[in-house]
């Protein structure tokens, strides 16, 4: 019988090897749409309409994947839990960050918060807009260029509801700038977070998520 010292460890919980195309599909299509709208589209246009639909679109797949999709990436696999993620995060500084099946604890509080983030940015757009659709926007600035500015009158019941209407506008365009900031901001920590992480484990986190299983098959 092997002594405890010579007796055969086993090894710990990898990270995916893989991630199925709908979580690399949500993944890049909402950094990409969230970049571009933030650096450079103009808020209104059609372009930023576009890809904010695009984006609430991506963002609901994903929810649902939660449920539906394989077991790495259900939201069962990576509960939000601050204490662990602090936890991780002090193992991750020492240089022994350990390992997952899914997200790990810090970086699933991460996804969490950019999720909540994402939705309060693709809820204030849709105040701006009035809910309008790309298709509306393009409708509305066809006929402006042709000089039929009446498709741009909004009619209004009075005084106090065009007040009330306007104050609400201002705050969900305030808390529209603030909560695209804060994704920014998200988006610069989790990138350093992958950086180091990956550096830690002497594994590239990156890979799984561009390429899939297609470096399994080589």
């Amino acid at each position: 019988m092997a002594s405890p010292r010579t007796r055969s460890i086993a090894p710990p919980v990898a990270p995916p090897d893989l991630w199925d195309p709908v979580v690399r599909l949500t993944h890049w299509g909402v950094a990409v749409a969230v970049l571009l709208n933030a650096l450079v589209t103009k808020g209104g246009s059609l372009t930023h309409v576009s890809l904010g639909w695009l984006v609430m679109a991506l963002l609901l797949l994903r929810l649902v994947w939660g449920v539906l999709g394989p077991a790495e990436a259900r939201f069962s696999a990576f509960p939000p839990n601050p204490v662990a993620a602090a936890r991780h995060l002090r193992q991750l500084l020492s240089g022994q960050p350990g390992y997952y099946s899914s997200h790990n604890p810090a970086g699933a509080l991460m996804v969490y918060v950019f999720w909540a983030a994402l939705a309060v940015v693709t809820a204030t757009g849709l105040i701006l807009t009035g809910g309008a659709t790309p298709m509306r926007v393009a409708a509305e600035k066809a006929a402006v260029a042709s000089g039929d500015w009446s498709a741009l009158i909004v009619k209004s019941d009075g005084e106090s509801s065009d007040d009330e209407d306007k104050g609400l506008r201002h705050t969900a365009e305030e808390v529209h700038e603030v909560a695209a900031n804060l994704l920014l901001f998200l988006a610069a920590l989790h990138v350093a977070g992958v950086v180091l992480e990956s550096r830690a484990m002497r594994r590239n986190l990156v890979k799984p998520m561009i390429l899939g299983d297609a470096h399994r098959r080589k």
